[in-house]
């Protein structure tokens, strides 16, 4: 059996359409990088998208207003209106409290999504749309069914729908990070919160690496360097 190539240079979009026909999505976005494939394919497809940036997670602030430009800049590449919701950071870091130390994917990851959901879900109810997603399943280190059970634990109140359609099938991923690599976007090198940074770092050092540099890495460098190897 030949192995189908989901490239860029040679996939063709399909039409997606949301669950039950809904008209409006507001797509909570983490960051350009995991955002592009699934706004190109959003936008592929017609589909009335409104882009909505709130990740007061993110530390330091230097390191969101980045990551949030990214993202600004390729929703009005492709002409979506995209909501720049604030930067809570007291309130998640009130959240988290006595959840320091918890790992990637533990307990504090799912207070972190249940707080940006929430957001995202009374945003949707406030303002007319009819269904929420995320940008943050189609990461290949990120647990999907714990965002999706967030997802839908914070849209139900509100009784929205939320999207839990798989960004990675049909390679998803892969087409992340070649839309990545064309768009010259921003690398983050760890998930966004001060904790992470941090044990980013210490798994550094204890690999012999250099901890984190921030502002500095761009997959278009990376792209570069791997041209010049061949």
């Amino acid at each position: 059996m030949s192995k189908i190539n989901y490239s860029l240079e040679s996939y063709v979009r399909p039409k997606l359409e949301t669950p039950n026909g809904e008209k409006k999505l507001l797509l909570h976005s983490c960051c350009a990088p995991c955002a592009g494939e699934i706004m190109e394919a959003l936008a592929a497809s017609d589909i009335d998208t409104t882009i909505y940036f709130y990740n007061p997670n993110i530390h330091p602030f230097d390191e969101y207003e980045l990551r949030k430009e990214e993202n600004i800049r390729f929703a009005e590449k492709l002409g979506m209106p995209i909501i720049d919701a604030d930067y809570d950071r007291d309130e998640w870091f009130s959240r988290t409290k006595g959840q320091e130390n918890e790992p990637e994917r533990g307990a504090r990851c799912t207070t972190c999504f249940d707080m940006r959901f929430q957001k995202t879900a009374q945003y949707a109810s406030e303002n007319n749309f009819d269904i929420i997603s995320s940008t943050l399943g189609i990461s290949r280190w990120k647990d999907m069914k714990q965002i999706n059970d967030s997802g839908v634990r914070s849209s139900e109140p509100h009784e929205l729908p939320y999207w839990d359609f798989n960004w990675r099938k049909q390679g998803g991923s892969s087409r992340m990070l070649e839309i990545s690599k064309k768009e010259n976007f921003y690398q983050q090198e760890y998930c966004g919160c001060v904790y992470s940074l941090r044990d980013t770092n210490n798994w550094r050092v204890s690999k012999g690496r250099d901890k984190v540099e921030r502002g500095v890495k761009f997959y278009q460098e990376a792209k570069l360097k791997l041209s010049q190897l061949n």
